[in-house]
């Protein structure tokens, strides 16, 4: 990557980094940019390696974004490269994680990929998370993604995992269930509420992302109904099955995951066994086992019918050791050479080289087409 680009990151964990001559040159993590001075900390460190750049004699040739239009990281860039009198250059959320890995191990021609989060905006306008994609120099394309679930209430779902719960059984027809079994834990005003919601689709929109869908098995099994901390239900949901697979190595997968030929990968049929399990420990760990081989499932057939043999895994969600364990192992027995993130983790702080790496690779191919090719509706 001879070109010089600088990328501003995005929300959560924010980092911006600078490559140049083919070197990343990192800011240090300035935290989520809901705090101020994790937003004055990005401008200064933007200015900073705006500066390096122009010492080293290599202006910075464009600014990489996400494409969510409300992140300061989003308008800082923007406004940086209007000054710097360069191209700001939006790059898809997941996408981006993918292309971290790409780039921070030097990947050379196609791959598909798995890039599972909590969040990122797409292409569509609509909340991702859950996404299989292929990726090939500057053009990339959406091949699947996870059953999209309701956010009641809009992030603050995000926040009660009970309401992706109430979402879970809303679409698996069971809406009547919603308040009898949530009004004990939240108060009947608030199951009513959310039930209204669902019911009318207001403020409820829908998202295909990996994290609320652990959001909502931790609701059904009852493990954790409201959030203190990031990803506190996740974390719950995979001690629970590293408790159940600790004692039982072998236990098998839930069955249910449906692979539509739309490209959805639906756990729908095995959360709905999950609402009155007696032991919740293992039904942890069934939902663990299925969901990471169906999301292998997916990713095999789409590199067999693309003829790649190089595969990526990016994203918060692969913090869970169960999740990314399992999904490596079947995909490295079907023949693919897998690679993850580097030091910098699967999450969002090491974001910013993802950015760059798409940047250049659009700066660098003239471009006769979008490089977004057609993708799977979010149905």
């Amino acid at each position: 990557m001879s070109t010089s680009v600088l990328a501003v990151g995005a929300w959560l964990k924010n980092a911006a980094c600078l490559v140049l001559d083919g070197r990343a040159h990192w800011s240090p993590v300035h935290g989520d940019l809901s705090d101020p001075a994790a937003c004055d900390a990005l401008e200064r460190s933007v200015q900073a390696l705006a500066r390096q750049a122009e010492a080293a004699g290599a202006p910075v040739q464009a600014i990489a974004h996400d494409l969510h239009p409300d992140f300061f990281s989003t308008r800082l860039a923007i406004a940086t490269a209007d000054a710097l009198g360069v191209p700001a250059i939006g790059v898809q959320h997941h996408h981006a994680h993918l292309a971290a890995v790409v780039a921070e191990h030097g990947i050379e021609g196609p791959v598909v990929g798995l890039a599972l989060d909590g969040v990122g905006l797409g292409t569509d306008g609509m909340p991702w998370g859950g996404e299989l994609l292929w990726l090939d120099g500057p053009r990339w394309q959406r091949l699947g993604h996870l059953q999209p679930l309701a956010l009641p209430g809009g992030d603050r779902a995000a926040r009660e995992p009970w309401r992706m719960a109430a979402s879970a059984l809303h679409a698996l027809g069971r809406r009547d269930q919603i308040v009898p079994r949530f009004a004990p834990v939240v108060g009947e005003a608030a199951a009513a509420g959310v039930r209204q919601m669902l019911d009318k689709r207001l403020n409820c929109p829908l998202t295909s992302s990996a994290g609320r869908w652990f959001d909502a098995v931790a609701g059904a099994l009852g493990l954790c109904h409201h959030q203190q901390d990031e990803a506190q239900a996740a974390i719950a949901l995979e001690q629970a099955a590293a408790r159940a697979l600790a004692v039982r190595p072998g236990l098998p997968p839930l069955p249910g995951v449906v692979q539509h030929t739309d490209g959805r990968i639906d756990p729908r049929a095995v959360l709905a066994q999950l609402f009155d399990v007696p032991d919740a420990d293992t039904a942890a760990a069934g939902f663990h086992l299925a969901l990471a081989d169906a999301l292998a499932e997916a990713l095999i057939a789409a590199a067999r019918g693309r003829g790649v043999h190089t595969a990526a895994l990016g994203g918060g969600c692969f913090f869970n050791r169960i999740l990314r364990e399992r999904t490596v192992q079947r995909l490295q027995t079907a023949g693919l050479r897998v690679w993850q993130t580097g030091d910098k983790g699967c999450g969002d702080a090491g974001l910013a080289i993802g950015q760059a790496w798409v940047a250049v690779q659009q700066l660098q191919t003239p471009q006769t087409t979008s490089p977004v090719e057609e993708t799977t509706p979010c149905a």
